[in-house]
């Protein structure tokens, strides 16, 4: 059982670090790790729909660069710098080879259970959430996303590694180097978020945040 007061005091200690030491590399066994939390993130129905591209070679990040204003720093300095990628709806309707497949070969399910949870978000998208054309359902399949980012900033910052969220970037020239120099399929993902690790420079200001009370309801 890890204390609680472990786990804020990393998140204290947590921040977004806009330049990291270059003389301090993270290990790969704590890489490995970091990306071992993103891939047991939970997702909506278990389905994942994300992919991971670790950007480790300098010509291929000056590119990203060039594109990236919130990254300027980070791409020159991070460690490790990692690419979240979002599936397009051509692999998340409910309908799709890539949704008929996970359920049979990585969920391992029944063709009874298939069957069933595939009808069911079915009427999930169509109906209860009104996933209806495309950017719904990448917006939807993007919110996913996050949650294995924010794993993994904050298993990071409870192993004493920064870490900086970017959403900084020209979205259309950034998705043609992703598919030029990166040979990603952007038919089939789309670019949500960067994210920089490292290790910090210089520690930076107090953390500050709105007061429990302001933010949190409790109707009893």
């Amino acid at each position: 059982m890890i204390a609680k007061q472990k786990i804020i005091d990393a998140y204290k200690n947590r921040h977004a670090c806009k330049l990291f030491d270059t003389e301090k590399i993270i290990s790969d066994e704590d890489i490995k790790f970091i990306l071992e939390i993103a891939r047991l993130s939970p997702s909506s129905f278990g389905f994942e729909p994300w992919h991971f591209v670790i950007v480790q070679n300098k010509e291929l990040r000056k590119k990203l660069r060039d594109n990236a204003w919130g990254a300027k720093t980070k791409l020159d300095t991070a460690s490790h710098f990692v690419l979240g990628l979002t599936m397009k709806s051509s692999m998340t309707k409910y309908d799709s080879l890539y949704i008929k497949n996970f359920m049979k070969n990585v969920q391992e399910l029944p063709e009874n259970v298939i069957e069933g949870k595939g009808k069911m978000y079915e009427t999930f998208q169509k109906s209860d959430f009104d996933l209806t054309d495309d950017r719904k359902l990448f917006d939807w399949a993007a919110k996913q996303c996050y949650i294995p980012l924010a794993n993994m900033m904050t298993c990071a910052a409870m192993i004493e590694i920064d870490s900086c969220p970017i959403e900084g970037f020209k979205q259309k020239e950034t998705e043609e180097i992703l598919k030029v120099n990166l040979h990603i399929d952007t038919n089939l993902y789309s670019l949500s978020y960067m994210v920089a690790f490292g290790y910090r420079v210089k520690e930076p200001s107090p953390k500050t945040r709105r007061k429990l009370n302001d933010i949190v309801t409790f109707k009893n």
